[in-house]
């Protein structure tokens, strides 16, 4: 771990947000780099700055930091995100960890405890205020309570109820062969040929040779 550790302070409170660059500024492991009072000004930051972590409230103006989260991380990769906050919501203590933040604070945490959560986050380990604990193992074990979604119905392929016979006329029909040229391909009957692409229409739902051949050139272009 490289020191100073850079930071970049999102808060939309200018005289917390000026106090917090203080106080980490007055500590030799951290270099303040940016500042952003909402999401929009935040991610800007972040893209230009590339900090190593960035301190994130969540009550912003507009789009909250939870929120932010994931243009954040799409601006700055690299970046930790630790959150800030006043909010001692169960919920949004599991979204923002979910959402990739490293660590949750709250706001009444002790300066030096900040300072090693900072330290803790930009080793890669997780860090969560003492008082949010029990908060997300609630959060957790009510998400768990929850019946599960269910799964969306896949639709199964249409082509997978054509036989090997009328997949082969079915790519025929993609390259524009009409019913002769392809019984003389495939060395069967023209009559078989028609019965077969009767049956590959009403197999994929469709109208026309035309229908089908739109179809089968869709498949492999």
């Amino acid at each position: 771990m490289s020191l100073p550790i850079r930071i970049l302070v999102v808060d939309d409170h200018t005289l917390f947000r000026r106090g917090l660059i203080a106080l980490l500024g007055a500590d030799a492991r951290f270099s303040v780099v940016g500042e952003a009072g909402d999401a929009g000004e935040a991610q800007r930051c972040a893209a230009a700055l590339q900090p190593d972590v960035i301190l994130l409230d969540n009550h912003l103006p507009g789009v909250h930091g939870v929120d932010a989260l994931q243009g954040l991380r799409e601006a700055a990769p690299r970046s930790r995100m630790l959150m800030l906050t006043v909010s001692e919501e169960g919920q949004t203590l599991a979204t923002a960890l979910q959402r990739g933040a490293s660590g949750y604070l709250l706001k009444t945490v002790d300066s030096d405890v900040l300072a090693e959560a900072v330290v803790r986050v930009m080793r890669g380990e997780s860090t969560i205020s003492p008082e949010m604990t029990g908060k997300l193992v609630t959060a957790y074990q009510a998400l768990q309570l929850q019946p599960e979604a269910a799964a969306p119905a896949v639709e199964p392929d249409p082509v997978q109820s054509l036989s090997p016979r009328e997949r082969e006329i079915l790519g025929e029909i993609a390259l524009g062969a009409s019913n002769k040229e392809i019984a003389r391909s495939l060395n069967i009957a023209e009559a078989t040929v028609k019965i077969h692409v009767q049956h590959i229409l009403r197999k994929l739902n469709l109208n026309s040779r035309v229908q089908a051949a739109v179809y089968a050139a869709g498949r492999t272009g």
